[in-house]
């Protein structure tokens, strides 16, 4: 087996504990939860981290999110995948916190020597290249749910269908216009 069929199976396996967890979490076991915590918060944050915000407010939208599932936990089916169920909370907790930039920012009265802006985009990212998040940051952000949903979390079409309340055609659809996208814009730097 190579080392990426390996992974893969690996990750299978730590997927299909995640019912188990729910369930236990569900019933109040404190280890469950914090097993649900360290497995699913990297991805969640990667998640956050590409929507072009700070690191910090990355950060707030993962804490935001975990309450969300907290409060809503008692709603999740044992029959059901976990992943999608999660990313479906983190999703509208994405949505709402853009809203609530908007609303802040429509507030905000400009002065006429504004400090310096920091960057929007966190820093680093782990190992993704600054020309990736530049790309993706150039696709409509339905394209880019999908393809971080897709690839950066590994979610497969079913998953990412259900996360987003969206039929799998839908989904394929998106994929392949991001793609498309993205191959013109390599194209056009080469």
């Amino acid at each position: 087996m190579t080392t990426t069929a390996a992974t893969r199976q690996e990750e299978r396996t730590a997927e299909s504990e995640l019912p188990g967890l729910m369930a236990r979490y569900q019933q109040g076991e404190a280890a469950a939860i914090e097993e649900l915590v360290r497995r699913l918060s990297p991805p969640l944050l990667r998640f956050f981290s590409f929507s072009q915000v700070s690191m910090a407010e990355a950060e707030d939208l993962l804490q935001d999110c975990w309450l969300r599932i907290h409060r809503s936990r008692q709603t999740y089916r044992a029959s059901e995948p976990v992943l999608p169920w999660i990313f479906a909370i983190a999703r509208h907790t994405r949505l709402d916190g853009h809203r609530r930039r908007q609303r802040r920012m429509s507030r905000e009265v400009l002065v006429a020597d504004p400090p310096e802006n920091p960057s929007t985009l966190p820093e680093t990212r782990g190992d993704v290249s600054d020309d990736l998040v530049n790309m993706l940051g150039q696709l409509p952000e339905s394209q880019r749910e999908v393809i971080l949903m897709l690839k950066v979390s590994g979610m497969s079409l079913e998953e990412v269908a259900r996360a987003t309340s969206s039929s799998v055609g839908a989904i394929k659809q998106k994929a392949h216009r991001a793609y498309s996208k993205l191959r013109e814009l390599l194209a056009k730097e080469q």
